[in-house]
């Protein structure tokens, strides 16, 4: 039966460590991850809360970077969209999933933690793929595993991201949705020791999700790791 898991693995493990490391205000959501053959992944991911020059310079340093391309200037949103192509310590552990069927669900960081989401079509597959991954001397925590129907709670707030689910968790117990507002923005933003812009974000694409699910809107936008 179909298989879906939470994994974590430390930056330090994985991707982007260095670069998290020079610009820890740094915002990341991976769109997708491209397959380009047995060898190379490619994932399309959205930087935000940074300037191109220093995401640029940052990237070209970082050791799990092997090639980094930029698809979109600067979008309304203040974000920055590239394609990357990971060095073989990274590459690898995508392989381990997409060798034994797997599909990465969604992706995010927090906590120097990347947490990955992922569709096995059987569980066995999972546990070959886990079991490769460590022998590359990678440490992964598997956090959490359900059948695809089974726990429907885990897949419904699996949709939205550990972060977005903070945020509007605190949102809603210090009164931001009250009327009137027992606290603004700026105020919840320095709770969450986030920018304002960051917060506002977090919030809006998490009101998408949870609005989308409410009207059951199967073209609903899927949740973004921020």
């Amino acid at each position: 039966m179909t298989t879906i898991a939470e994994l974590s693995l430390s930056t330090d493990e994985f991707a982007l460590a260095e670069t998290f490391h020079q610009l820890p205000a740094l915002e990341v959501r991976v769109e997708s991850v491209v397959a380009e053959g047995p060898v190379r992944t490619a994932p399309l991911v959205w930087f935000s809360n940074v300037d191109r020059e220093e995401l640029e310079e940052a990237l070209t340093a970082d050791p799990t970077v092997a090639e980094h391309r930029q698809l979109l200037a600067k979008t309304a949103d203040d974000e920055l969209f590239y394609r990357l192509q990971y060095t073989e310590v990274v590459a690898s552990v995508c392989r381990c999933v997409y060798a034994h069927g797997g599909t990465v669900l969604d992706a995010q960081v927090s906590d120097e933690q990347w947490t990955l989401r992922l569709l096995f079509p059987h569980r066995d597959e999972l546990s070959t793929a886990v079991s490769d991954i460590e022998e590359r001397g990678v440490r992964i925590d598997v956090k959490r595993m359900v059948e695809a129907g089974q726990d429907e709670d885990f897949e419904t707030t699996a949709a939205l991201t550990e972060p977005q689910q903070e945020a509007i968790a605190e949102a809603y117990q210090q009164g931001y949705y009250d009327v009137p507002r027992e606290i603004s923005l700026e105020e919840l933003a320095n709770e969450l020791e986030i920018s304002h812009q960051a917060l506002s974000e977090r919030l809006r694409r998490a009101n998408r999700v949870l609005a989308g699910e409410q009207v059951d809107d199967p073209t609903g936008e899927p949740a973004t790791p921020d």
